[in-house]
């Protein structure tokens, strides 16, 4: 058997998934990752993994896209869907964790692998010898970016993204918020901001006139949809957040038994429940401009903020031109690439990547064939996304059904997912099957 070493560039969710898988294989695995010695703009842990956007990976339920992508990857053992099965926090059929507990179980489960060695400092150069998968996400470095400009020869594509405030939630005001879930899905996961229709509008002007962080040496800001920055979101039209994260649908304030004509919902951040963050209000604004707005919102007037949001660049290859369906480099199949750098969006896209990526690494390790998942399952859809989409239109992605192979018959969009699903589940344990012969 081959004694051959991979190198994983990456502590992200995708390195670090990759770098599990490989293992599983008999392949060993040396990780690299700058920090401590350096950090990206948006991060601040030493520990791998470090989820920095939020703490929800979205939908646990099958009959969502995304939720059926987490049960893809538990049926492959995935280090990152378990880590976040066992650091878990309430927030109603999201799977939400504790992301300090998670980084830190993911980082540990690592360390005590004997086939894994943590390198921790910073790459410039992609060996030449060695199976490579390049895992250092959409905050990759300036001098790393450079290298891969060599090995791709094209420049990066880009856009903007945001994270949300997290706050102390023994500064919010619970004469005021109340706790549960829209139509009671979830119980009391969530704490429920109400606002009147004279208080909505107010807050909607001064968020509107409050001054942004801008942007530097980049010429456009290129928002991703998903972590789109709530100010730019109402800037859409003045009623554009009521149909959006301020949507009051399915709550009731218990002190007047009527719905809200707004609703600002805080999820948990921590295990502990002493840290939650603002659902949806990625920003942009300057930090004394979003303590004063967020200040407006009825209970959290003396909030105390834990973290402020900020806005940051994420970069991504043009994977359609780049990369085959194996997500090995075309021109230096010797490499990989995994995570949000190739083009998907979502920490758990990223994950699914890197799981394919130490699945592949491994095999070519071991001389054995290369056989990417069906198109019909999750996995294997976000790949012929990134493979296959017109480079044109090349844009990050979040995993959703419109990105699957139609059923060829019609139904109702219920039936059809469920359909799609159950598709997708059996075509996966056959390709699963299929690897182990």
């Amino acid at each position: 058997m081959s004694t051959d070493k991979l190198i994983v560039i990456g502590g992200g969710l995708a390195g670090c998934e990759a770098a599990w898988q490989a293992t599983k294989r008999d392949v060993d695995v040396i990780l690299y990752e700058m920090k401590p010695e350096r950090f990206s703009p948006a991060h601040v842990s030493s520990d791998l993994a470090e989820l920095v956007c939020s703490n929800s990976l979205r939908s646990n339920s099958v009959e969502n896209a995304v939720g059926l992508l987490k049960e893809e990857m538990r049926r492959m053992d995935s280090l990152i869907i378990t880590a976040a099965d066992k650091t878990r926090v309430p927030a109603g059929s999201a799977l939400a964790v504790d992301r300090e507990g998670f980084s830190r179980l993911t980082t540990r489960t690592l360390e005590g692998i004997d086939r894994v060695t943590i390198v921790r400092e910073e790459v410039s150069n992609i060996p030449s010898d060695t199976r490579t998968i390049v895992a250092t996400g959409p905050l990759t470095s300036q001098a790393f970016e450079d290298e891969i400009k060599k090995h791709t020869g094209e420049n990066y594509l880009y856009f903007y993204d945001a994270i949300a405030p997290i706050l102390e939630v023994d500064s919010i005001n619970f004469d005021i918020a109340f706790k549960g879930s829209r139509y009671g899905k979830g119980g009391d996961d969530y704490i429920n901001c109400p606002m009147t229709e004279g208080e909505y509008y107010c807050f909607l002007d001064a968020l509107m006139a409050a001054e942004k962080v801008i942007t530097r040496n980049f010429e456009d800001t290129v928002p991703f949809e998903g972590c789109m920055p709530i100010e730019d979101m109402a800037e859409r039209g003045r009623d554009t957040l009521l149909f959006g994260p301020m949507k009051p649908v399915g709550l009731t304030d218990p002190s007047t038994g009527r719905r809200p004509y707004a609703v600002v919902q805080l999820r948990q951040d921590n295990r502990y429940g002493t840290l939650y963050n603002i659902v949806g209000f990625q920003t942009r604004l300057k930090w004394n401009e979003q303590k004063r707005v967020f200040r407006m919102i009825p209970g959290l007037e003396d909030a105390v903020f834990a973290r402020l949001g900020s806005l940051h660049r994420n970069t991504f290859i043009n994977s359609r031109r780049l990369l085959s369906r194996s997500l090995q480099l075309k021109k230096r199949p010797s490499i990989l690439f995994a995570g949000q750098i190739t083009g998907v969006e979502g920490y758990v896209e990223s994950a699914a990547m890197g799981l394919l990526a130490g699945i592949n690494a491994s095999r070519l390790i071991h001389g054995l064939p290369l056989i990417p998942p069906p198109l019909t399952t999750a996995m294997g859809a976000l790949v012929g996304h990134i493979t296959a989409t017109d480079d044109r239109h090349f844009q990050p992605m979040n995993i959703n059904f419109g990105l699957f192979p139609p059923l060829g018959v019609k139904a109702r969009r219920e039936v059809r997912r469920k359909r799609m699903t159950e598709r997708a589940l059996t075509d996966l344990d056959a390709w699963k099957q299929n690897l182990a012969e």
